[in-house]
Formats: structure tokens, C-alpha cells, sequence
């Protein structure tokens, strides 16, 4: 791929129009992707993990010293870009990311993710501790809820903390933990038994090289992104690494993917735009029976639907976005983005491949590498069985 930037794939630029965005939305755009064209135009092929877990490092510190990471945590105090997140801006992120080269949007959604709970209910001290050195991109977060038996059902968490003289002591496991083995300090979520079920959770802070804190395990998965199984073994974290009230955790949790929910949608839309410019690229070059592929109706329907998909759940993500941004909850309309964008980008991509033929599951080749992005993201953060029903509650409360 060239580092021409005439030469690099560009997203249309129609969605900008639309009344969800203002001219700041606009030229914060432009200058992404000028970035991107300048920093991100080699993909990525060295899939082991050492290579991946040294990319990821790399990414975080070049999305750190270009800006970027300081639009994924608030508060200017501490190095952000505003007191308060800007949702379009963290969407634009990531979908842009997301279309140049998807390990670049898991490095900067990871940064986000990972302080989100700081972030929105961090002490000062604990703000000015960690924010700095995130949104400047020399040190690593990762967000630590799920269990070997409690993904979806945060209500079984077993992994506990136990309040002593002056502080607690951390003991179980978290899995499918991203960064893990490469963060340099976990939002941990454990029991404190304040109350049963999902109200006796408390989130605490605990630095990756915390006596009693493990990796047990690296996870492989389907596209290479660095993930763990962390071990607790009687972990000593001081009470001032405690994150809001104890108790509090399952509020917390909730409200830091309540921030991130809709970016996970901007995302699929990223690596759904990448696959339909490759697509409409291949149609064009590709010759077959005397004739480009573009030439056959089945092709141009083909590329109809592609479109038609991205277009649904590009407006939905991007209300999802404008809502919350003038203050509004929405819990109902998240879901929705975030469940549609992503269910709409595995059809889109699986159209692309199908489209390019043998090429499209050739390893190294674009549409083939966005096939393997995608799969994940119709499940973390909130399955897509877990969105239908966030919506059908919402719904039937009246």
C-alpha cells in the first residue's frame, strides 16, 4: 500500500453532512484521517503473538503522542481533550481506525475502556495518577469484569475482595481480559458482599505488578489482539485504589459501557465501510467473461445491499451518539446501534469475501482480515442476544 495519501482509501464522506454532526465533527474528521493516511497505511501481517503484543505497545504510543488517546478519557485537568467525552468524536475514532487497520482501534478503544470507570467516577488523586500517562500513551489500561463463569451474568462474579485494616485482598480470576500481560494496570471488578447479586461489586485499580497478581493464561482468539486470564492470589490493594463507594461497582461497570457501547458500533461500521471500498475496487478491476465484475447485475445488487446495510446502521450508531451528547440516556438506543452495526457488518463483510472468491480468504488479504475483526464484536461488550434484550425490556417498561 502506498504512503501517497491520494492513493489511500478514503470513507465517504456523505455521513458528514447529516445533522448529527457540526463543523467541529467535520474538520476533526479531516484530520484524522490525514493522520491515518500518514501513520497507518502498512497493515499489519506478523500475527504471532509476541509481534502483536510489540504492535499493540506501539500503536498506543503513537496514538498517544499524535492526540488521539486524549479524546478517550475527560477532564482537562488530567490530559483529555474536554471535562467530558465527546461521543461523535470517540465514534469518528474509531470507525476511522477501525477502516484503516482494526489492531490500531483496539489500542485506542482499550485506552478508553480501561479509564472509563476512572474517568467517570475516579477519585482526583486516582484521575491525576493515571489519566496523564493514558491519554499521552505511556502506559496501558484494560478494562477486568469477566469470569470463566460470569460474562453476560456480572451477577456471578465470584472473584472477591476482602476488606482488612487497610485495604483489601483480591483473590480469583478474570478472563478474556484485552491488553492482558501488557497493561500496565487493570480496572478490577470483584465481590465485597455489600449486597447479594449484582450489588455487592466493588471496583478497585491494581497495578500490573501488584504482589499476588498473575497472568495464567494468554488467549488466542480468531484475529490476534492481546488478551489473558489474569490470577489473583491473595492481591493487597490499598483502600485508595478503590473506585467510588464499595458496593458500587456493578453502577460503575454499567456506566463505563454506557460511554464505549456506541463505539463498539462505530467500529463494525469502520471495518464494514473498509470492506465495501474493497469491494466496489474489485468490481472494477476484476475481468471475467470479457467484462469487469462491476459489469454484472448481481455484483451491482450485491454492492445495493452492502451499501443500504452500512447506511441503517450508520444513522442508527450516529443517533445513538448525537443522543447522548446533549444528555440524553440511552441505554435503548445503544443497544440497538451497537447490535445492528455489528450484525450489519458481518453481512457486509461476508458479502465481500464471497465477492473477491478465492482471494477472499487468502491470508494477508484485506477482506479476509476484516472477516476475522469482525466475528468478535458481535459478541464483546454485550452480545447481540444480550442487546435484544436490553430493547425488549426497555420497551415493554413503557
Amino acid at each position: 500500500m502506498s504512503n501517497n495519501p491520494a492513493q489511500q482509501p478514503k470513507q465517504h464522506p456523505a455521513e458528514l453532512d447529516w445533522p448529527f454532526f457540526d463543523d467541529s465533527h467535520r474538520s476533526f474528521k479531516v484530520r484524522l484521517d490525514a493522520w491515518c493516511n500518514e501513520h497507518l497505511a502498512h497493515a499489519h501481517h506478523d500475527e504471532s503473538r509476541d509481534a502483536v503484543d510489540a504492535e499493540c505497545i506501539r500503536l498506543v504510543r503513537l496514538l498517544g503522542s499524535g492526540g488521539w488517546l486524549r479524546h478517550a478519557v475527560s477532564g482537562t485537568d488530567y490530559g483529555a481533550a474536554s471535562d467530558v467525552i465527546d461521543t461523535r468524536q470517540l465514534c469518528l475514532l474509531r470507525e476511522t481506525l477501525a477502516f484503516h487497520n482494526g489492531l490500531s482501534d483496539f489500542a485506542f478503544a482499550m485506552q478508553g475502556l480501561g479509564t472509563g470507570a476512572i474517568s467517570l467516577m475516579g477519585s482526583a488523586d486516582q484521575k491525576q495518577r493515571y489519566l496523564p500517562r493514558v491519554a499521552s500513551g505511556q502506559a496501558l489500561s484494560a478494562f477486568a469484569l469477566s469470569e470463566p463463569e460470569a460474562g453476560s451474568d456480572v451477577a456471578a462474579m465470584q472473584c472477591s475482595a476482602t476488606a482488612t485494616a487497610d485495604g483489601y485482598v483480591l483473590n480469583g480470576r478474570k478472563t478474556w481480559i484485552s491488553n492482558g500481560g501488557i497493561a500496565d494496570f487493570y480496572v478490577v471488578f470483584a465481590r465485597t458482599g455489600e449486597a447479594p447479586g449484582a450489588r455487592g461489586i466493588t471496583a478497585f485499580i491494581v497495578d500490573a505488578d501488584s504482589p499476588g497478581l498473575s497472568i495464567e493464561e494468554r488467549i488466542d482468539v480468531v484475529a490476534p489482539h492481546p488478551l489473558a486470564t489474569l490470577k489473583f492470589d491473595n492481591c493487597k490493594v490499598s483502600a485508595a485504589q478503590r473506585i467510588g463507594d464499595a458496593g458500587q461497582g456493578f453502577k460503575v461497570a454499567m456506566a463505563t459501557l454506557d460511554v464505549f457501547r456506541t463505539s463498539v458500533a462505530a467500529a463494525a461500521l469502520g471495518f464494514g465501510r473498509r470492506a465495501l471500498h474493497e469491494s466496489i475496487a474489485w468490481a472494477r478491476s476484476r475481468k471475467m467473461f470479457g467484462q469487469s465484475l462491476g459489469d454484472f447485475q448481481i455484483t451491482q445488487t450485491k454492492i445495493a445491499q452492502m451499501a443500504t446495510l452500512l447506511d441503517a446502521a450508520t444513522l442508527l450508531t450516529y443517533r445513538a451518539a448525537w443522543l447522548r451528547d446533549q444528555g440524553a440516556r440511552i441505554t435503548r438506543e445503544a443497544a440497538m446501534a451497537k447490535m445492528t452495526a455489528t450484525e450489519n457488518a458481518q453481512q457486509i463483510i461476508d458479502m465481500a469475501v464471497q465477492m473477491h472468491g478465492g482471494m477472499g480468504v487468502k491470508k494477508g488479504v484485506m477482506v479476509e482480515s476484516l472477516y476475522r475483526e469482525i466475528r468478535a464484536l458481535r459478541i464483546y461488550e454485550g452480545a447481540t442476544e444480550v442487546q435484544q434484550l436490553i430493547i425488549g425490556k426497555d420497551l415493554l417498561k413503557g
